[in-house]
């Protein structure tokens, strides 16, 4: 028993560590200030924001906190109060700090490493809410039905190896027959009828207004799912001078230019010329043309290339479309595989760090505030995992003499078990150059094509 209490206490000293130097690097009272975090009098708001920070790694939150017999520097009603103030602008200081990680991370990668800004939704369930402020009927793509609660519209940027959260915004519905309560009067120049704006704005329109405020993120592509892949975003992100990878809705609605004439998407691939090798996940490409409507003009269509992919489970197919026109096919697939750290990046906040359940206040500053908090203790954990599997993050002295750390180290392995394989087979007595050839072009074969064709140019 005095172990298992020796060690927690071990733990909580390395967690509050931890958050102090988190505090003392990205969060100064400075920026604080800079995003208009300020009291005239009583307990700081960085006192205040370091007291709610660690409340969910140590399974508690703040009402069960405030009945418990631990003591905090402040009231219930101080830190209420915190949450629900109007003039806290919480989405910039997340931009500010995630800005300031990034900056960091960028440090410890070469200039031609491809980084990607991610954009996806996810439902923040409210079921058992009544009275929250801008509460809506929703619909939940996982379990395709209808549940009360926030889409979070998530703009984040990754490197392939750390997600960082940049901006979010809580969206109820631009239909006022889904809204179930309505927003409170606010003044029109304040930052709280902007939020409730954007809130009942369309997330495709909405995206549009959050873009370029990353202008400066160096990101050269933006990953998306089928949900926000349409005509019309695709060109406005492609004059913002950013590459667009995202999948493709297979349907008949949607049409693009291809060997002279608008088609959908399942007409061209039935026309394309496919790769009909066994174990193969790259089908084929096609090169077409996007326009943002269907009474535009010539002068605003765009290149692009749709790329056929396997499903892995199943013989079914989905379609990958790249703005980038010279792209190789199997660069656009490997690319569009980062998307997946903003699943990763739900799951976490969902399971483990109580995303929409810490706090159950009513208004929407309370929501946004909370969610900030979240996200905000999902840097904290990003940079602690970056900085222990990261090597050349130990110092000066490491990072001139380590590796980056690669996106896929696959076919080097592959390469050397080759090689290593060849000398064996050398070594035995009995065979011949000539059929070891042929052993290891059979074994060539047997392989997926990606793999195979870097193998034949390497060697």
């Amino acid at each position: 028993m005095t172990k298992i209490v020796a060690e927690q206490i071990l733990n909580d000293q390395t967690l509050f560590t931890q958050i102090q130097w988190f505090f003392h690097h990205y969060l100064p009272v400075k920026v604080l200030q800079q995003c208009g975090f300020y009291k005239l009098r009583g307990v700081s708001c960085l006192k205040v924001l370091q007291e709610l920070f660690p409340l969910v790694f140590t399974h508690k939150n703040l009402w069960r906190t405030l009945q418990s017999e631990e003591t905090l520097p402040f009231k219930k009603n101080t830190g209420y109060r915190f949450m629900n103030h109007a003039s806290f602008h919480w989405e910039k200081l997340l931009l500010r700090v995630a800005t300031s990680l990034l900056t960091y991370l960028n440090s410890l990668t070469q200039t031609d490493r491809v980084t990607a800004l991610v954009i996806d939704d996810s439902l923040i369930s409210r079921n058992r809410s009544k009275k929250v402020e801008l509460l809506a009927r929703c619909y939940d793509h996982a379990s395709q039905t209808f549940q009360k609660g926030f889409r979070m519209l998530t703009i984040g940027w990754t490197d392939g190896c750390t997600f960082l959260p940049l901006q979010f915004r809580l969206l109820s519905s631009s239909q006022t027959s889904k809204v179930l309560c309505p927003a409170k009067t606010c003044d029109r120049r304040s930052l709280a009828h902007q939020r409730r704006r954007q809130a009942q704005t369309p997330a495709t329109e909405l995206l549009l207004q959050l873009l370029p405020q990353l202008k400066a993120i160096p990101a050269k592509y933006v990953l998306m799912d089928s949900w926000f892949c349409l005509p019309k975003l695709l060109i406005a992100i492609h004059q913002m001078g950013r590459t667009i990878i995202g999948m493709v809705r297979i349907t008949d609605k949607v049409h693009y230019y291809y060997q002279g004439q608008w088609i959908s998407v399942k007409k061209i691939y039935a026309q394309t010329k496919l790769l009909s090798r066994e174990g193969n996940t790259l089908l084929g490409a096609a090169q077409v043309k996007v326009r943002p409507h269907t009474q535009e003009s010539s002068d605003t269509w765009i290149d692009a290339q749709l790329v056929f992919v396997r499903r892995r489970s199943s013989e079914a197919w989905l379609s990958l479309l790249c703005t980038d026109s010279h792209l190789d096919p199997e660069e656009v697939v490997r690319i569009y595989g980062k998307r997946w750290d903003i699943e990763v990046f739900f799951k976490m906040c969902k399971s483990h760090l109580a995303l929409g359940k810490e706090f159950q206040g009513r208004s929407l500053e309370m929501q946004i505030a909370s969610t900030t908090l979240v996200c905000l203790r999902y840097l904290m954990i990003a940079l602690w995992v970056r900085r222990e599997q990261d090597q050349r993050s130990w110092g000066e002295l490491f990072y001139r003499i380590c590796d980056e750390m690669q996106d896929i180290s696959l076919l080097r392995s592959m390469k050397l078990l080759l090689l290593t394989l060849w000398e064996k087979l050398q070594s035995l007595p009995g065979l011949s150059n000539a059929v070891i050839a042929t052993l290891m072009k059979e074994l060539l074969l047997k392989l997926p094509a990606y793999a195979r064709n870097r193998l034949y140019y390497s060697t």
